[in-house]
């Protein structure tokens, strides 16, 4: 019979990574589904499958991994959001990529927003680190976007307002539309398209001159006023003639 091949050699420097990156996922699910309270040394090694010294060959506290898990996780958010852009034919196509692919990442990892939104008193500055670096890629994008020509409405000092209010959308967004039991489900094609309406649109949800055109024929609102301005012009006629 032919001898089996030898399994190849891992190196030191793999299996550091290996164990490195283990204890990292194994933290994120668990504070995913308990939080970073009940989120243990223990807990972590057991759900890595590493035993229990080895932590603190990596970390020297279970608050060293929290300081560095948030900023790591949304490194993978934005590696993947990149991705997702890449090849957009322009700001509008970028958004509505990104917004899909925000979301998509949000059924991959659903334990992520509670380890954002738990981050702020459990690791401020790991939550800080992440909303600094998100901001600075979205600015960044909204920024080669503007030197195109397209967003010819905003001065480059209202990029960064622009950004934390698309930011802050997704969460909202989320909380309403995606989140389920233990995560997230698949953002509803229609919620995507009422969200590109908002960012295309603004709040006329509408392009301007259908805007002008519809709003009278919708309430009446013009006629109305014309009324009363040939009702007013009337009795200042009369008034003036018995004045006479």
């Amino acid at each position: 019979m032919p001898k089996s091949r030898a399994e190849p050699k891992v190196s030191r420097s793999d299996r550091v990574k290996a164990n490195r990156v283990a204890l990292m996922r194994a933290a994120a699910d668990l504070i995913g589904e308990r939080g970073y309270e009940e989120t243990s040394v223990g807990r972590i090694t057991e759900r890595a499958g590493l035993a229990h010294g080895t932590f603190y060959r990596y970390f020297e506290s279970r608050q060293d991994l929290f300081d560095e898990l948030l900023p790591t996780v949304g490194n993978e958010l934005l590696q993947q959001l990149r991705a997702r852009v890449s090849g957009a034919r322009d700001v509008l196509d970028l958004e509505e990529r990104g917004f899909r692919g925000f979301f998509d990442f949000l059924v991959e990892h659903p334990g992520f927003y509670r380890l954002l939104n738990e981050a702020e008193t459990a690791a401020p500055a790991a939550f800080q680190e992440h909303i600094d670096n998100l901001a600075r890629h979205y600015v960044s994008a909204l920024e080669r976007s503007r030197a195109r020509g397209e967003l010819p409405g905003f001065e480059a000092r209202e990029l960064e307002v622009l950004a934390f209010i698309l930011m802050a959308a997704r969460f909202y967004i989320y909380l309403r539309f995606s989140k389920v039991e233990g995560g997230a489900g698949p953002i509803p094609d229609w919620v995507v398209a009422a969200y590109m309406k908002f960012v295309t649109f603004g709040l006329a949800g509408a392009p301007p001159e259908r805007t002008r055109k519809s709003a009278p024929e919708a309430d009446g609102t013009s006629e109305r006023a014309a009324t009363r301005r040939r009702r007013s012009t009337s009795r200042s006629r009369a008034s003036g003639e018995t004045q006479q």
